[in-house]
């Protein structure tokens, strides 16, 4: 019975550990595409940057940033409009 209930504890302790953030992208235009960012608290960019990242290798302009909080627990949002290189 103990050893079910540790490997109970650290199954789950390795799955929380894999459900990062992550960011949605939306393509509007040709080279444009809108990124919905994840809540984080404190309103970090990081997710954004690596989902720009992938869609846009050669590079990216941000357009438009817009940053707010839907709830006090969920953290700050970040959406940004970026165009492709």
């Amino acid at each position: 019975m103990r050893r079910f209930v540790i490997a109970l504890l650290l199954a789950s302790a390795g799955l929380a550990s894999c459900t990062t953030p992550q960011s949605s992208a939306i393509k509007i235009d040709d080279r444009t595409y809108k990124i919905e960012g994840p809540g984080i608290p404190g309103g970090a960019e990081a997710p954004n940057r690596r989902m720009a990242s992938r869609i846009c290798p050669g590079g990216y302009r941000v357009l438009e940033s817009t940053n707010f909080k839907r709830e006090v627990v969920e953290g700050t949002v970040t959406n940004w409009v970026i165009r492709c290189l």
